[in-house]
């Protein structure tokens, strides 16, 4: 049981009723981490806007890469619902499910291309000792051809997953194997 109030689709105001059905139609369906925000839906529909702009629009980081980075956050902060969630969107692109259960145990121990692996460890660091980052680890990005466009695309979604976690954790997000699939991707 979440920790605090959600209000219903069955009990929704007009307003609340519309968006749940605008997420849905973007989503495929309407997800607990959205439910929990209820409450405010001001927000819910800001929070859906930065997520589908940060993981859905045009980018030089694939959609593999963006959900790459939620897990590691994810696991970094020990947050199973997006855990749970963004494994599943990864095994999307994956197809298998034990390399993203490895993975999502332990970032390093997939092997993955030397691009990606910067990316995952400074994503890594930023989420765990983000007052240690120096331009050095940005100069580590840059230095494999990554544009300044995709560093901020890399911390925006970094920080957002960090801010997503915080939420789950802070108010008892639940989910299920069958809440974390059918979702547009």
């Amino acid at each position: 049981m979440p920790w605090i109030k959600i209000i219903d689709e069955n009990d929704a105001s007009e307003t609340l009723k519309s968006l749940y059905a605008e997420i849905k139609k973007k989503r495929g369906k309407l997800s607990n981490i959205m439910k929990i925000q209820s409450l405010n839906p001001d927000a819910m529909k800001k929070h859906m806007d930065l997520y589908l702009t940060i993981m859905f629009s045009s980018s030089k980081l694939t959609r593999e890469e963006r959900e790459l980075i939620a897990v590691v956050v994810s696991s970094a902060n020990h947050c199973k619902y997006c855990i749970n969630h963004h494994g599943e969107a990864l095994d999307h692109y994956w197809k298998n499910k034990e390399k993203v259960k490895k993975f999502t145990q332990n970032y390093r121990s997939i092997t993955l291309s030397n691009r990606i692996d910067k990316i995952l460890d400074y994503v890594y660091k930023l989420t765990k000792t983000p007052s240690e980052l120096s331009k050095a680890d940005v100069d580590v990005l840059k230095n494999l051809g990554i544009s300044d466009e995709e560093i901020l695309n890399i911390n925006l979604i970094a920080g957002y997953f960090n801010f997503v976690n915080r939420i789950a954790l802070g108010l008892g997000v639940e989910f299920s194997e069958d809440e974390t699939k059918g979702y547009k991707y």
